[in-house]
């Protein structure tokens, strides 16, 4: 007899003082329900209820053993949930890409919120562009990625896609550094700062594309993997930076107009993963990645991903 079962229809009987509501509470059909109560009853040689066509009352030995039951039912819910924890624990570690511009303070949200839900896991973040992650997921060496897209995923998963529009970093002294949101025209023959090509080379060319769509065809793209270089680069007046917003003294964010210029990011891993485990910390990772760039880095969610395959090509290539 599956004992812990036929608790669980005692204790929901006895809490319903109806057969009909207790088997709505637990999902199934009235006389299984009956079944089950009988059997328990024959088990211990006792009778639990008092009914009849109009009610339904707890004899003595039911109200005696009703909190014991509860109690019983209470620890195995422990159990589960302290086999949940040791599963997850026996993971370890997740081991996570990230985009080297995501940001300090969108870090260490992630981090702290990781943290506080899934406290029995390390979390191993490594900063890394798009395209290594893709090989290093292909090869195990990484558990889940946070990718810019446009990127060969055909071997990933996806979780849910997000959009972050880019505006522009300028001096705080140059012109287009007042007023409202600005066209990518008004850029048209500004030197530009970009993240490396290398990193995210589907992101990087389309961006460009959307840039030249839109009017702006720049006279140099600097690459820049660290934010304080682009930013040496603005300050210098040498470039414009196209960037998620940014509050630094000598300079001033301004929006595009429209958003034409955005960022696709996702968290993706390996498809067929057999390990149950890891799938749900992943998953668990995902999840909390997904709200921390939607809070902190002002992503908003894409109704679904753009499939594209990318082809590796010279920047020069690109922009001749």
């Amino acid at each position: 007899m599956n004992l812990i079962g036929h608790l669980e229809c005692f204790v929901a009987v006895a809490e319903e003082l109806h057969f009909g509501h207790a088997a709505e509470r637990l999902g199934m059909a009235q006389p299984p329900l009956s079944q089950r109560i009988q059997r328990l009853e024959k088990e211990l040689g006792l009778r639990l209820f008092d009914r009849s066509s109009r009610h339904v009352e707890l004899t003595a030995p039911g109200r005696l053993l009703l909190d014991e039951a509860r109690d019983l039912l209470t620890r195995v819910d422990r159990i589960h949930s302290l086999a949940a924890r040791a599963r997850l624990g026996a993971v370890g570690a997740v081991r996570v890409g990230l985009p080297a511009d995501l940001g300090g303070p969108v870090l260490a949200a992630l981090i702290a919120d990781f943290r506080e839900h899934c406290p029995d896991l390390r979390l191993e973040p490594r900063e890394i562009g798009t395209a290594e992650q893709c090989r290093a997921l292909a090869e195990g060496t990484l558990d889940v990625g946070v990718l810019r897209h446009p990127a060969d995923t055909r071997d990933f998963d996806l979780g849910p896609m997000l959009a972050q529009p880019l505006g522009a970093l300028l001096p705080a002294g140059s012109p287009e550094a007042r007023g409202g949101p600005l066209h990518p025209a008004d850029l048209d023959g500004r030197e530009i700062v970009l993240f490396p090509r290398e990193d995210a080379p589907g992101a990087h060319d389309e961006l460009l594309a959307a840039c030249r769509r839109h009017g702006l065809d720049p006279a140099a793209v600097h690459e820049a993997r660290n934010p304080q270089f682009a930013l040496g680069l603005v300050l210098a007046g040498t470039a414009v930076a196209l960037t998620a917003p940014i509050e630094e003294e000598g300079v001033v964010w301004r929006p595009i107009a429209g958003d034409p210029l955005a960022l696709r990011t996702s968290c993706a891993w390996p498809k067929g993963r057999r390990d149950p485990v890891l799938e749900r910390a992943v998953e668990r990772f995902t999840s909390i990645a997904t709200r921390v760039l939607r809070r902190h880095a002002g992503m908003a969610p894409l109704e679904r991903a753009v499939s594209r395959r990318v082809m590796a090509r010279p920047a020069s290539g690109f922009l001749s």
